[in-house]
Parts: structure tokens; sequence; C-alpha cells
């Protein structure tokens, strides 16, 4: 079982074992891992942590859109969002958002994730025609260019996300902090010793 209790949102229904999703798709899973986690630094190093985990994504052909530390049920956890191109498709994207709570021995993932679905690309091309082409890509914000993973640009700030209420990123970021407000953990779990490289 994992260690994360009430965070179950309305209109979520279980679909498989520690798995919801909505009529929308989106998907909300909680897994425990019961091995050392794989983060390349500790959480109190958010440069590093940031540039490993943009490395991480890129190698596997995706891109770490945004990471930082917050509380998660009141433990630090590492909140990320990666983009990643949906398998099997000529285009689209998948957008998956998680809370990683890490010990020093185990940790507990709390992930939401969305994917494109019909006509894809809107968001991409309605920001590029407002800012336009010469000012839509930009460097990696933790420095992950070169490394293979998918493109950074301006489409994929927060600051967009008003614009498109629907768009499956927009949608992750949102469940991602409802569920942050009212997630809580076993204190079993709260106080193994804390992960530290």
């Amino acid at each position: 079982m994992h260690p994360f209790r009430h965070f179950l949102l309305a209109g979520f229904n279980q679909v498989a074992a520690d798995t919801w999703a909505n009529d929308e798709r989106i998907v909300i899973q909680a897994v425990f891992f019961n091995l050392v986690p794989d983060l390349p630094t500790s959480l109190t190093d958010l440069s590093g942590l940031r540039k490993g985990m943009a490395k991480m994504a890129s190698t596997q052909g995706g891109a770490l859109i945004e990471a930082d530390v917050t509380p998660v049920g009141g433990q630090p956890a590492l909140r990320q969002v990666i983009k990643v191109k949906l398998p099997n498709q000529p285009n689209g994207q998948a957008f998956l958002g998680s809370y990683i709570v890490p010990k020093a021995a185990c940790s507990a993932v709390l992930r939401v994730q969305a994917a494109e679905s019909g006509t894809s690309g809107q968001r991409e091309a309605m920001v590029m025609s407002q800012v336009g082409p010469m000012n839509y890509f930009r460097p990696h914000p933790y420095g992950a260019d070169g490394e293979g993973g998918l493109p950074s640009h301006v489409a994929d700030d927060p600051a967009y996300d008003p614009q498109f209420p629907q768009h499956p990123l927009t949608r992750v970021r949102q469940v991602m902090a409802q569920l942050a407000q009212q997630v809580e953990l076993h204190p079993d779990f709260a106080a193994l010793p804390p992960f530290a490289r």
C-alpha cells in the first residue's frame, strides 16, 4: 500500500490498484517504492536536483518543464512536471506531474498525467503566433540543452494556462495544486529517516 491518505478528488474513480481517472482521462497514481530513491542529489540542492532531473528526462526523450521542492503532507517533496512524446503516435504529447517524497531507503510518489487528444499542438501554435518564432524557443531553464529531449519553449510557461484551461498541461498543474492542499502521509512513513545524498 502507498502511504498517501485523503487525496482523492471529486470526479475521479478507481480504475486499477492505486490508480484513479476522471472523464477527462486525467490519471492519478499513488506508488510506493521500497528502494533507495534514484534522485541525483538531496532536496536541499535545488539547482543540482533540477539539472540532474532535466538531464534524466532529456535522455529519455522528454523534457523537464519545471521542478521545485515543496511540502506535501508536511514532508519535503520534489514537485516536477515533464512532457513526453505520445508512444506510437506521429505527434502529440503527454504531461506527467509528480510529487516525490523521498526517504533514506524508500519513496512515495503521487503522479498526475494527461495526454493531448484530437488535434495536438494548438497551444504551441497560438503562443508562437503571439510571441513570434524568434522569441518562442528558449534555452532550457535547467541547462538540459543538447541532450536529445523535447525542446524548451515559452508555451509551457504557466502564465499561458489561463488561455488554455482545458489543455492537459494546465489540467495537470491544477490537479497537482488541488492534491497538495489535502494530501496527508501515514505517520509511520513520515517518521522514516530522510533521504540524503
